[in-house]
């Protein structure tokens, strides 16, 4: 039982990330479908470059992935009831986490609406030159999320925080 809430969790954040990544990618399918300029591709080049490291790298490998594998961890070695059925926002760290952190979750999650937003605005073939950096940045994000969970249900690595806060307030 418990493992089928592990692949509920984790599977709940690999299908919003493949969705993702499908959808923007034919966006930047349409887009390297054009005529293309020396600049675009330049643009292309240095957009992919910058949201692989930052989105990819800083953000997911760095930050999120392992936070999702210790959470998904803690959960199948301590999970409630309310955690288990909402497993997938669990992982994520929208409730049962820090304040500071669940701030930032909350924070992050409405910058990232707003510019998806934003995004769509955006005449082709520049709206397609955003997308293909957020797919790269994603991928590569899908990838170590699910290595990382891996890593910590294979004993692994070091175990990262899930920075669970109880119910009384306490840090774990």
């Amino acid at each position: 039982m418990r493992l089928l809430v592990v692949v509920w969790g984790i599977g709940g954040i690999t299908a919003v990330l493949v969705y993702a990544i499908y959808r923007l990618s034919l966006q930047t399918i349409d887009a390297l479908t054009m005529p293309l300029e020396w600049y675009h591709l330049a643009l292309l080049a240095a957009n992919i470059a910058f949201m692989a490291y930052s989105e990819g790298y800083k953000g997911f490998q760095k930050m999120f992935a392992p936070r999702v594998a210790a959470r998904a961890r803690y959960l199948y070695d301590h999970g409630d009831t309310v955690s288990m059925f909402f497993a997938p926002l669990f992982c994520a760290g929208y409730f049962r986490i820090v304040r500071s952190r669940q701030i930032a979750i909350f924070a992050l999650t409405i910058g990232i609406t707003v510019l998806v937003n934003a995004v769509r605005q955006m005449p082709q073939p520049y709206r397609g030159i955003a997308d293909a950096g957020v797919v790269v940045g994603l991928t590569y994000g899908l990838v170590v999320v699910l290595i990382f969970t891996i890593r910590v249900f294979t004993g692994r690595g070091v175990m990262p925080d899930p920075e669970i806060n109880t119910l009384s307030g306490d840090r774990l």
